[in-house]
């Protein structure tokens, strides 16, 4: 090996691998036709998604009471969709999640700034917006506290609490 190879990166790799040209492979459209090596691509224009406008997206164009029972679901599977076996309390997956350190409660904490996001889309002005980041962050923040944090998670509730405030705001306004 000479100093010339050692100073010139790109001098093996522009050759093709195995022998040149002669070893690349055919190439294959989706309906098994050989596209030439000269074929410039031309993408198919004709199909796409729109999520927004489509029946396969869940979350598009859906009535306010459909966003609201949507939220309502999520708020029961973070707060009380469990019974702890041989008492009555509930719990959900925001006191499961809540267990791992830290780490756990940012994720619950994002989950329900989410809902809180979805209740200002869904037109909820800035007072019932800001007691719901109040219940949101008391609960993220008490959360934190390694065991009393998550017995506090337990039995705050603050995704129900949110959701509460939402439907009695909503029930308040006129109907479109």
């Amino acid at each position: 090996m000479t100093e010339d190879d050692i100073f010139t990166p790109n001098r093996a790799r522009s050759r093709p691998p195995f022998g040149g040209a002669q070893a690349r492979s055919k190439v294959i459209d989706q309906d098994g036709r050989e596209i030439p090596d000269g074929a410039p691509f031309q993408p198919f224009d004709g199909f796409h998604f729109d999520f927004r406008t489509s029946s396969a997206n869940p979350f598009g164009n859906l009535t306010r009471e459909q966003r609201l029972a949507r939220l309502e679901v999520i708020a029961k599977l973070l707060d009380v969709a469990f019974v702890l076996p041989g008492t009555k309390i509930r719990y959900g997956i925001d006191g499961i999640i809540g267990l791992v350190p830290i780490i756990g409660d940012i994720i619950t904490t994002a989950i329900s700034l989410w809902l809180v996001r979805e209740a200002r889309l869904l037109g909820a002005p800035w007072h019932i917006t800001a007691r719901m980041l109040a219940n949101v962050a008391v609960d993220g923040v008490v959360g934190m506290v390694p065991v009393a944090g998550d017995a506090f998670d337990v039995m705050f509730r603050a995704n129900i609490r949110n959701v509460r405030l939402l439907r009695r705001w909503l029930d308040k306004q006129p109907r479109m």
